[in-house]
């Protein structure tokens, strides 16, 4: 325990809304410390996004003190305390689980060791045991505002160490995805991972594939949309587990002779960080489009080939293919996907200007995320698509005149001839033998 005289960290740092929550459940006659990453990033002189409350309340008892609770969770049952946009999580110190083989209801784990259910409550010292990582387990106390530091995690926080409480192995079957955890928290904090919790992690890559695939969506959104993208894809890819989410990707860049896929991918991330650190905004969709390319012109080669498709129809049912395969891996919604199609669907016409066809193209809602991803094409080696990557850009820096000429100016076979329209003749009314 370190007394409020031999730490930093003051009240005035936190969210007043999680103040309001520990000194409510004080009130109400229990245990409340602020725990985790608040606390950790305090001391990192890093400003705390979220801010996690623990007690020895059960959910149904914080619900009662709050009216603005709702109980969330099944795996692990949680409590949130709303405030406008602002969500403090408050959950049960947690205690040490019973084996598969328990008839226990409210604690089950997998055959592999996978924590399935884990409604089990404890002590603050198990639930200091059952943290993921040491710099995680910090707790502030508003009884006397000193800090409970069970695991080392000031000392690690100090060597810039991210390191697993328990036995790795374990730690890592019961949640596969604290090997996810390890990649994000040793980048964005910029830390090592302690050799000891980094070693198991290609051995026990493949227990991703246990994991519900909207859960991975959650984890890769953290990956990838952080500002540590880059850095976040090397890691995974040197560790074994960007082949667990992304098999057809990881295999198509494996094989390649020029390197372009693996290229491609890092400069969409380095550009995705780039966007990030301006405070401009990025979707999953283009992330997706991209993370996704490669595995399409793959998919849609092999229909023309196989199946003797015409290019139009391979391209839409590779598309069709390629989301149904993914989302078996990591379950990106509806509302992506569409955006991540007709950002394919643009690249298949940009070539196509003649006419009109420019002009609304140009106006399609994605156009400009469509034009961003010829443009990462280029950038990443493409040279063959410079060309049009030019055009295009010119083109939006001109008044509908300038595009106008600029569309009457394309060579002949580009311009081509307006097709023509047949029209269905209207079919003869039968005669009258009036």
């Amino acid at each position: 325990m370190i007394p409020r005289s031999e730490h930093s960290i003051s009240r005035k740092q936190f969210s007043p809304n999680a103040i309001k929550v520990l000194y409510r459940l004080k009130d109400g006659g229990y245990d409340a410390y602020l725990v985790g990453g608040c606390i950790r990033d305090i001391l990192l002189g890093i400003e705390p996004k979220d801010f996690d409350v623990v007690t020895n309340a059960t959910p149904e008892q914080v619900k009662k003190l709050f009216r603005n609770c709702r109980l969330i969770g099944r795996r692990f049952r949680l409590a949130h305390i709303v405030f406008g946009r602002e969500i403090i999580e408050v959950a049960t110190m947690r205690g040490h689980h019973q084996g598969q083989d328990s008839k226990n209801p409210i604690s089950q784990s997998s055959e592999h060791g996978q924590l399935l259910r884990d409604n089990v409550y404890g002590t603050i010292e198990e639930d200091a045991e059952r943290r993921d990582f040491s710099i995680n387990a910090l707790y502030y106390s508003v009884n006397d505002f000193s800090i409970h530091d069970f695991a080392n995690g000031i000392e690690a926080i100090k060597e810039r160490k991210i390191e697993l409480i328990g036995d790795p192995e374990t730690r890592y079957r019961e949640d596969p995805v604290r090997m996810l955890r390890a990649v994000r928290f040793a980048t964005k904090l910029n830390m090592q991972i302690a050799p000891a919790t980094k070693s198991p992690i290609k051995e026990l890559a493949a227990l991703l594939s246990n994991i519900p695939p909207a859960r991975l969506f959650e984890e890769t959104l953290k990956l990838f949309l952080n500002g540590k993208a880059e850095e976040n894809y090397h890691m995974l890819r040197e560790m074994g587990l960007f082949k667990q989410l992304f098999p057809t990707l990881d295999a198509i860049i494996e094989q390649s002779d020029s390197g372009f896929e693996s290229r491609f991918i890092a400069q969409m991330f380095a550009n995705t960080d780039q966007r990030i650190n301006a405070d401009k905004k990025v979707t999953p969709a283009f992330v997706y489009a991209a993370l996704l390319w490669f595995p399409l012109l793959k998919r849609s080669e092999q229909l023309q080939q196989q199946e003797q498709m015409p290019v139009f129809d391979a391209f839409a049912q590779a598309m069709n293919q390629v989301l149904a395969e993914n989302s078996q891996h990591i379950a990106v919604p509806k509302r992506f996907t569409l955006g991540a199609r007709d950002i394919w669907h643009i690249q298949m016409r940009l070539d196509k200007r003649s006419g009109q066809r420019a002009y609304r193209l140009s106006q399609q809602p994605r156009f400009k995320a469509a034009y961003d991803f010829l443009l990462l094409r280029v950038e990443s080696g493409e040279n063959e698509q410079q060309e049009l990557a030019d055009w295009w850009t010119n083109y939006l820096k001109q008044d509908i005149n300038g595009q106008k000429e600029m569309v009457k100016s394309l060579p002949s076979q580009e311009a081509g001839k307006p097709r023509r329209r047949y029209r269905r003749k209207p079919k003869k009314k039968p005669q009258s033998n009036d």
